[in-house]
């Protein structure tokens, strides 16, 4: 890999760490219980963490693949589970999650930060940086 498609590779595996560790702090320090989907979205957002560290150990670009279809379902959930939470269509229809619903807000920092918008952010930018890997190592 080349000195700039590591450093993409760098900020995507960074993104990932801090997205998992945040997660980690919300239920294990503030003891935020985590909702169904918020489960799904850790499901998909730990992996990366591994998946991209080998990607940048190795210098393999070929990590970018997985990452990108991993962050775009991510995507594609944390943008529902935002929607649910900040639309009222959709938070009237969205269906029972479980012990804890999802349309609940833990945090709300400026009227639109909540932790699936914090999700969706670091889904956005893991997937942005695998597309530009994918793209520069084809160029190659």
């Amino acid at each position: 890999m080349k000195k700039n498609i590591e450093n993409i590779a760098m900020v995507a595996w960074v993104t990932s760490l801090i997205a998992t560790l945040g997660s980690l702090y919300f239920s294990e320090v503030k003891l935020f219980e985590p909702c169904t989907l918020c489960w799904y979205q850790r499901i998909l957002m730990y992996p990366l963490v591994i998946i991209l560290g080998i990607g940048v150990i190795r210098k393999d670009s070929s990590a970018a693949m997985y990452s990108a279809v991993l962050s775009f379902i991510g995507f594609c959930l944390a943008g529902y589970h935002y929607a649910i939470q900040k639309i009222s269509f959709f938070a009237e229809t969205a269906p029972s999650c479980g012990r804890v619903p999802c349309t609940g807000q833990y945090i709300n920092w400026f009227g639109f930060v909540t932790i699936p918008f914090l999700a969706l952010t670091a889904f956005l930018i893991i997937f942005i940086c695998s597309f530009v890997i994918l793209r520069k190592a084809k160029g190659e």
